[in-house]
Formats: C-alpha cells, sequence, structure tokens
C-alpha cells in the first residue's frame, strides 16, 4: 500500500484548544509538544525516529502559547475494509491524549478537542476544502457515528459491587463516607482517562446510599413505609413514602418534608453531601429527629420517585406475506440486502451500545407521575386526614415549587391546615405558575425563603417577588441551604405556633422584615 504525504497538513494539539488537520489513508499525524508544528509519517514508523520534514501553521492560524507545555498526542489512521470509504483511527494509551475508534469518513477533517485533564473527544466534519481521493462517498451509517459512542468500546464492564463493603466504602461514627482501608474520602476518578466509566461508577454507589437511608430512616428513625397509590393492584407500579407513627394521630404538630429534584429520593437533600462530606447535612434525619423529639409527627415525600423502569421488549418484525409468487432472482436481491442491513445494524450496535446495556422503558406511577402531582396525592390521602392542628412544610429547591403548586390546586384546605412553611432556596416562581393575590399575601404571612447568601445567616435578602421573605441560609451553596438553615427553621415554626395560638401571627411571621430592622 503506497503512503503519500499531503501537501499540506495544519493541526495544532495544546491543551484545551483544538487539533485539525488532514489524515490520509496509512498516515500518523504526530505533535512533538510543538503547538505551532507538526508532521504526517507512514503508519507503523517509531513515533521517537522522525523521518519526515516538519510542517508549520500558517501565521493566521498560529494559537496563543499554552500556559502549560502541551502533552504530546498521536493519531494513526489504518485502513478497514468497511465499505472501502471509512477510516478508523487509533492510538497508544500511554500517550495520555488520544483518539481511539475515530471513524473518518471520505472528504472530511478529524477535529480533536483537549481538556487540560488530559482527555480527547471530537467529531468529523467538513470546515475545510475537500481533500481529493479515490474513494467513493460513504451514506453508510457507520459514517455518522460519533466518537463519544466509538470510545466506549474500550471502557471496561459496567460491573459494580452492590454493597458498601464491595465498594469498601463504610460511614464512620461521623457519618462520613470513608475507604475501609486507607480511610480517605471517595474518590470519583477512580481510572483516569474514563469518565463515564467513572460516573457510572458513581452512580452505582448512589443508588447503594439510596437504599442505605432507607434503612436508617426506618431503624434509626422509626419511620413506616407506606406505598402508594393506596389502592395500587399487585402488578402495578408503585412509589413509597415514610411516616412516623404518630402521623396521622398527632393532635399538635405534623412536619412534611419535600426534597429537590434529580438523583435524591425519600430522605435526602443532596447525594453529594453524602457522598463528600457527611450524612447530617446530605439527609433529611437531623430534622426527622429533632421533630420527634419536639413532639411532631413526621411525613417525608419522594417526589422523584415518579417511575419503574422495566427491560424494553423486543419488537418483532412480521415477516412479509407470502414470496413464492415473486421471481426468484427479486427474492435473492432482497435476501442479499436484509443480510446487509443487519450487518450494519450489528455492527453499529458492536460501537453503539458496547457494555450491552439494556434498554428500558418507564412506566408511570398513576397518579405519581411528577414531584407536583406526588404532592398533591399525599396532601389529599394522609396530610388532609391527618389530625395534626397545625402542619409545618419544609421544602428543598424543587420541593418549594411542588409545594406552590400545591397551594394553587388546594387552596382553601392549604391555608386552614398549614402553620408555616420553611423554603430553602427554592425555586418557585409565582408569576411563572400563576399564583393568585390571595395566594402570594398567604405566603408573605406564612412562608420564609432560607436563600443561597454569603451573608449572615438569617440576614435579609431583597427580593424582586412579591411572594415570601427571603433571608440568608449562610451559606453560598444550593445544596447546603437545609442543613445551614436547620437552627433557624425550627425556631421559626416554634415562633409561628406560638404566634397563632397567642393570635399574634401577623406581628411574628414577618419574620424578615423583623430581623431586618432589628439588625438597623
Amino acid at each position: 500500500m503506497s503512503c503519500m504525504v499531503p501537501p499540506v497538513i495544519v493541526f495544532q494539539i495544546p491543551l484545551a484548544k483544538e487539533a485539525s488537520g488532514w489524515l490520509q489513508e496509512g498516515l500518523s499525524l504526530v505533535s512533538e509538544g510543538s503547538v505551532k508544528e507538526g508532521r504526517a509519517e507512514p503508519a507503523g514508523r517509531q513515533h521517537d525516529k522522525p523521518h519526515l520534514p516538519q510542517v508549520s501553521l500558517p501565521a493566521h492560524l498560529e494559537p496563543q502559547e499554552p500556559r502549560q507545555r502541551p502533552r504530546p498526542a498521536y493519531f494513526r489512521i489504518c485502513r478497514r475494509r468497511v465499505r472501502n470509504d471509512v477510516l478508523i483511527a487509533c492510538g497508544p494509551r500511554k500517550c495520555n491524549l488520544n483518539l481511539f475508534g475515530a471513524r473518518i469518513p471520505r472528504e472530511k477533517v478529524l477535529t480533536a478537542r483537549g481538556s487540560s485533564t488530559g482527555e480527547l473527544e471530537g467529531h468529523a466534519s467538513s470546515r475545510l476544502p475537500p481533500q481529493p481521493c479515490s474513494w467513493g462517498k460513504s451514506s453508510d451509517l457507520l459514517s455518522r457515528i460519533d466518537l463519544d459512542e466509538l470510545m466506549k468500546k474500550d471502557e471496561p464492564p459496567f460491573d459494580f459491587p452492590d454493597t458498601l463493603e464491595g465498594f469498601e466504602y463504610a460511614f464512620n461514627e461521623k457519618g462520613q463516607l470513608r475507604h475501609i482501608k486507607t480511610g480517605e474520602p471517595f474518590v470519583f476518578n477512580y481510572r483516569e482517562d474514563l469518565h463515564r466509566w467513572n460516573q457510572k461508577r458513581y452512580e452505582a454507589l448512589g443508588e447503594i446510599i439510596t437504599k442505605y437511608v432507607y434503612e436508617l430512616l426506618e431503624k434509626d428513625c422509626n419511620l413506616k413505609k407506606i406505598s402508594i397509590p393506596v389502592d395500587a393492584t399487585e402488578s402495578e407500579p408503585k412509589s413509597f413514602i415514610f411516616m412516623s407513627e404518630d402521623a396521622l394521630t398527632n393532635p399538635q404538630k405534623l412536619m412534611v418534608l419535600i426534597h429537590g429534584s434529580g438523583v435524591v429520593r425519600a430522605g435526602q437533600w443532596a447525594r453529594r453531601l453524602i457522598i463528600n462530606e457527611d450524612l447530617d447535612s446530605g439527609t433529611q434525619i437531623p430534622f426527622i429527629k429533632r421533630a420527634m423529639d419536639e413532639g411532631y409527627g413526621v411525613i417525608v415525600l419522594n417526589p422523584n420517585e415518579n417511575y419503574i423502569e422495566v427491560e424494553k421488549p423486543k419488537i418483532r418484525v412480521k415477516s412479509s406475506s407470502d414470496s413464492s409468487y415473486e421471481p426468484a432472482e427479486k427474492r435473492e436481491r432482497k435476501d442479499k440486502v436484509s443480510k446487509e442491513t443487519k450487518k450494519r445494524r450489528d455492527f453499529y450496535e458492536k460501537y453503539r451500545n458496547p457494555q450491552r446495556e439494556k434498554e428500558m422503558m418507564q412506566l408511570y406511577i398513576r397518579e405519581n407521575g411528577s414531584p407536583e402531582e406526588h404532592a398533591v396525592y399525599v396532601w389529599d390521602h394522609f396530610i388532609a386526614q391527618s389530625a395534626a392542628e397545625n402542619v409545618f412544610f419544609v421544602a428543598h429547591s424543587y420541593g418549594g415549587l411542588a409545594f406552590v403548586e400545591l397551594m394553587i390546586q388546594r387552596e382553601a384546605d392549604v391555608k386552614s391546615k398549614v402553620t408555616a412553611v420553611a423554603l430553602t432556596d427554592s425555586v418557585h416562581n409565582v408569576w411563572h405558575q400563576e399564583a393568585g393575590k390571595t395566594i402570594r399575601e398567604w405566603m408573605r404571612e406564612n412562608c420564609c425563603n432560607w436563600v443561597s447568601s454569603s451573608e449572615p445567616l438569617d440576614t435579609s435578602v431583597e427580593s424582586m417577588l412579591p411572594d415570601c421573605p427571603r433571608v440568608s441560609a449562610g451559606t453560598d451553596r444550593h445544596e447546603l441551604t437545609s442543613w445551614k438553615s436547620f437552627p433557624s427553621i425550627f425556631k421559626f415554626f416554634t415562633e409561628a405556633s406560638e404566634a397563632k395560638t397567642s393570635s399574634l401571627k401577623p406581628a411574628v411571621t414577618r419574620r424578615s422584615h423583623r430581623i431586618k430592622h432589628e439588625e438597623l
């Protein structure tokens, strides 16, 4: 196979910059650590023995010098017999900046983007004029495979432990997640240059953490797990909430906890805090224990458990009608096309899904298909039927939006039963949610939103929205707002309860304005 050096090769490979160039059959594109020059050499040559002259970039394409000396990167092109028009780029792992399995169709330019962590991702584009080539045009499905998908084939299998002990981690006496042998905190980048694999590992650990928190709610907090819908059949998708023994019978006080959106489930504020900080800051357990110590009944909502996942059934293609009357030549041609199509599809699937991950489908839970639906359902079937004279809500982030939606749909009932609402960095918006004037007025009197701010705890924070007062949570980290405002929230509930009893509610619940004037 003859290897001809293209007349012009333009490429640059600095960290966090772009690298692009014409990659000919049988040639490797090599950067020796310079962002201004490079060369092409026949595949199979030793990278440390250059034999071709260097080619400099035109002045208008020269990038600025990077702050760090860029690492060398090697792109090797080798021919594959795939419809005679597709190239596959390969590179040695040791270089740290590699392009594995990049499919480059005819008349395309390989563009790679590097990062300071040594990762490379890229795609084929046609920004430069086409290079003369002897191969036919590609209309194959394979030419549209993107590099991120192709790089999956180099990943280790997604076989992760299903217990904390299997991960060799455990929670110490302070509630911190630590490695059993080294005592070190959790390490996300367990394998360098395998971000997707590391993310899957993190998610697998997160699922174990979720089950662990469920166990703590039942064993340490003595909560009961209640399935919903309450009238669900055996085969129907179900969710659940947690509640204390006296949640529906406590005549005085009931606390309802609602977390935000995302991967968190009942009993959690933020998975990131549980893994990287401790259980106190990342879970609702401190709220639950203190509430029960102070005589509250407790209900813990689970607004993100909206569906179950089941394996997607494979679609069986019905065989065509009897083709015995078709000419033999036509049947033979159809069979050949069918085999070629299946071969291409199987080859594509090999790269698209190298881990053989199952295709899943979602079955939504009746009347609990969204956080808003879940809040309304739990209100109708549990909270509204409770004996508590005073109901208190703690709602974080999207949980605040779910509460406002509940307020809109059950305004009269909420006003008659709820005494105070503590929001923590809530994302609700009374304009977008079309909350009426009476709701906004009630929120100004009965709600307080502890928002992320660098100001000291309980410092008044101005708001552009005409709803509830906003005060600082004492932290500028969104996920920490519930934990940092923990003592202030219970104080707020106590004051609101006393104010309701003594009929001095307006003087107390305008809490942020009172604090502001006291400071002045």
